[in-house]
């Protein structure tokens, strides 16, 4: 491409519009009280928690910053129910902070195990169908109040 047809078609040739790739995105959770946080997501989730704040298990990694001052910690409100989804779902009841992907055998038993370990489950596990899939989520609450879910998808058996 020659400096006249760079200055006419300012985003270049079709090559030079592909982006690159984004990499491992992790999540930053400010939150009220560090140590606590830290000892909840190791303690209770299961997590290699290190110094620094990072939290991970397996695929979820989110790194938990000490807030200035507790207005700093706001989790997720429930979103607007949209009729536009490729599906009859309209979203969510109640608000999202981290969605983690887990295997459909898997999920009640990782429930129960953070359950044990005296963890908050707000929400019980739950399933329902739409567009051919289904479905089957459980919410769970950090010590700010911050929501996990774990869900599970598959083809609807029914």
């Amino acid at each position: 491409m020659n400096e006249q047809t760079a200055e006419a078609n300012p985003m270049g040739s079709e090559s030079a519009r592909r982006k690159e790739g984004f990499g491992l995105t992790i999540q930053v959770r400010l939150v009220s009280d560090l140590a606590k946080s830290q000892a909840y997501y190791r303690d209770v989730l299961g997590c290699k928690v290190d110094d620094w704040g990072h939290a991970e298990r397996g695929g979820m990694i989110v790194i938990l910053q000490q807030a200035v001052s507790p207005d700093d910690v706001r989790p997720n409100a429930a979103s607007r129910k949209r009729p536009d989804y490729p599906t009859e779902w309209e979203g969510p009841d109640y608000g999202w902070d981290t969605f983690i992907h887990v295997k459909w055998d898997e999920l009640e038993p990782l429930v129960e195990e953070v359950r044990l370990n005296g963890g908050n489950i707000a929400v019980e596990p739950f399933s329902g169908t739409h567009g051919g899939l289904e479905f089957k989520n459980a919410y769970i609450k950090d010590p700010d109040g911050y929501t996990l879910v774990l869900g599970a998808m598959r083809e609807s058996l029914r």
